[in-house]
């Protein structure tokens, strides 16, 4: 089975709030989904975090490397394609377009073989995880109460808040604003708190993070997100052995190699590389498993896509220790471009598709109202 042709999909119209400084419109193109196309009939599907402009332009680059290929090889081929775009490539919009290639091809091969990626994988050690809802935090106390309640309604049992004025204005803020959302939510429904160190011209350093995560602990927070700057590594190593909680960090980095010195410098409590961005399923398998023999937590990363969160779902699927994914809400990418969108059940928990591939089918005229007809 070859490969004959790649197309990609844009996303625009909803994209979510990032709490960037500069905000995010939502007619801005974020997320790109990718199909990957065989001489025997079978597409696979993938998702990209960057934009059509910047996956197209890699594909000039890897087309030639790509088209005749074996549909049914991800990890060989994906690591062709990292390969062979060595000088232009090694990071960047070109691995986060080889991030959709992979996941398409690994859905694929799973159609091919008629399983479910995560058994491709090694196998599932899990039917279900817990996805914890990503939210923004926001200046207003009423706002926050009121987004917590409708995810808590909507059946979520963890939150990740982020960004927005925590880590911006002082520290009696950020104490009031995490105090509101346990109170809100009770004592029984796990909270992680994502500071956004990798903003522009992040002004906080070791001593800040240190004093927040104990204030953290004491609101019984589960985790500290990107407290520092994402490349000071020599930080992130103190901060985690001093912290009282988990310290996570690792979204804004690509390719396996970048997490090397992290995981063996013991820098991290939970990696987090973004299935979507990193060089795909066949990138987080391998960081997974070095993750795993220096006994570090992975949680994927995923300011996604539908598309990329059954990816995640899969990669949890085959991770032993794996105990969260992440899940914007609300988004329209992930919860109507589905057939059959994605629910939680009675305990809050998301069960990973079991069909063969990712499991999942797009909503082609949902598709339409999100990618300017495409």
């Amino acid at each position: 089975m070859q490969i004959t042709h790649i197309r990609t999909i844009p996303l625009f119209g909803e994209t979510p709030d990032t709490g960037w400084s500069q905000g995010t419109d939502p007619s801005e193109n974020m997320n790109t989904l990718v199909e990957v196309e065989t001489d025997e009939g079978l597409v696979g599907l993938g998702s990209c975090f960057t934009s059509q402009a910047l996956v197209e332009g890699a594909l000039d680059l890897l087309r030639p490397h790509l088209i005749g290929e074996s549909a049914l090889e991800p990890e060989r081929v994906s690591e062709k394609l990292h390969q062979m775009t060595f000088w232009q490539g090694r990071g960047g919009a070109v691995t986060h377009a080889i991030s959709g290639i992979d996941i398409a091809l690994w859905d694929l091969l799973g159609k091919a073989c008629g399983q479910p990626v995560g058994r491709l994988l090694g196998g599932a050690y899990r039917e279900n995880i817990k996805p914890y809802g990503s939210l923004l935090f926001q200046r207003s106390e009423e706002d926050l109460r009121e987004n917590l309640l409708k995810a808590v309604e909507r059946g979520f049992r963890a939150f990740k808040l982020g960004w927005g004025p925590f880590g911006r204005i002082d520290r009696k803020t950020d104490e009031r604003l995490v105090r509101l959302a346990r109170e809100t939510v009770g004592p029984n429904i796990e909270i992680m708190v994502d500071a956004g160190g990798s903003e522009q011209f992040w002004p906080h350093g070791y001593k800040w993070a240190l004093e927040t995560a104990h204030m953290l602990a004491d609101h019984d927070v589960v985790w500290f997100e990107e407290a520092l700057p994402p490349d000071d590594i020599e930080s992130y190593t103190r901060l985690r052995a001093h912290a009282p909680l988990l310290i996570a960090s690792g979204e804004v980095f690509t390719r396996r190699q970048s997490f090397i010195p992290w995981i063996e410098r013991g820098a991290l409590d939970i990696v987090q590389p973004d299935t979507t961005k990193v060089g795909g399923i066949s990138e987080v398998r391998r960081i997974l498993w070095s993750a795993c023999d220096h006994n570090i937590l992975l949680v994927t990363h995923g300011w996604n896509t539908a598309v990329g969160l059954a990816a995640d779902l899969h990669l949890a699927a085959a991770n032993p220790t794996a105990r969260w994914v992440e899940y914007i809400t609300h988004s329209p990418y992930v919860e109507t471009i589905l057939t059959e969108p994605f629910k939680l059940d009675e305990e809050g928990m998301l069960t990973i598709p079991t069909a063969p591939g990712l499991g999942i089918d797009l909503d082609r005229e949902a598709v339409k109202r999100f990618s300017g007809g495409v």
